[in-house]
C-alpha cells in the first residue's frame, strides 16, 4: 500500500546589501540585497528542507544545521536539502517527493521574469519534471520590505 506524507515548511530573513539573492538554488541577477543569514540564506530550500523533514516528524533544519555552529557558515542550502532528502528516505523507506507548492514573498526585485529558471532549478534539486513544482510569487504590500519569506508545503508518496 502506498502512503502519502505532507509536509510544511516557512522561513525568512532580512536582506541586507552585499549578500548575493539565492531561490530555489538560482541567484537571483542583479538583486540589490540578498538574505543575511549564517549560511546562504535561500529561504525557498530553507523551506523545502523544513517541509521535507516535516513531513517525516524530523524536528526541522535548526536542529541539523544549527545556526551557532560555525561549520555551517555560508553553507549552500542544496547541501541541506540533500542531507535532508537522505533523512527521510532513511526513515521513511521508499519516500519519493510528488508535488511542491511554494510562495515566496518578496517587495523587490519582481521575481515573475525569473519563475522558469526558479522552478527548474527547484525541481532538478528533488529529481522532478517542472510541472510537479508550483511556485507563486507575492509582496508583502509594503508592509515587510527588508525581508524575503518562503512557505513550502510538499506531498510525498512512502512505500
Amino acid at each position: 500500500m502506498i502512503a502519502m506524507r505532507v509536509g510544511h515548511g516557512l522561513d525568512a530573513h532580512r536582506l541586507a546589501p552585499g549578500r548575493p539573492l539565492l531561490l530555489g538554488g538560482y541567484l537571483v541577477p542583479d538583486a540589490p540585497r540578498g538574505a543575511d543569514a549564517h549560511s546562504d540564506g535561500d529561504a525557498l530550500l530553507h523551506a523545502l528542507a523544513d517541509a521535507l523533514l516535516s513531513s517525516a516528524g524530523l524536528g526541522d533544519i535548526g536542529d541539523a544545521f544549527p545556526p551557532s555552529d560555525e561549520r555551517w557558515r555560508d553553507l549552500d542550502s542544496r547541501v541541506i536539502v540533500e542531507y535532508v532528502l537522505r533523512l527521510v528516505v532513511e526513515r521513511m523507506a521508499g519516500a519519493r517527493v510528488v508535488n511542491v507548492a511554494a510562495a515566496v514573498v518578496l517587495d523587490a526585485p519582481k521575481l515573475g521574469p525569473h519563475r522558469a529558471a526558479i522552478q527548474h532549478a527547484l525541481a532538478g534539486q528533488l529529481g522532478l519534471s517542472g510541472e510537479r513544482v508550483g511556485i507563486t510569487f507575492k509582496t508583502s504590500e509594503g508592509l515587510a520590505p527588508d525581508h524575503v519569506q518562503a512557505s513550502v508545503t510538499v506531498l510525498l508518496s512512502v512505500g
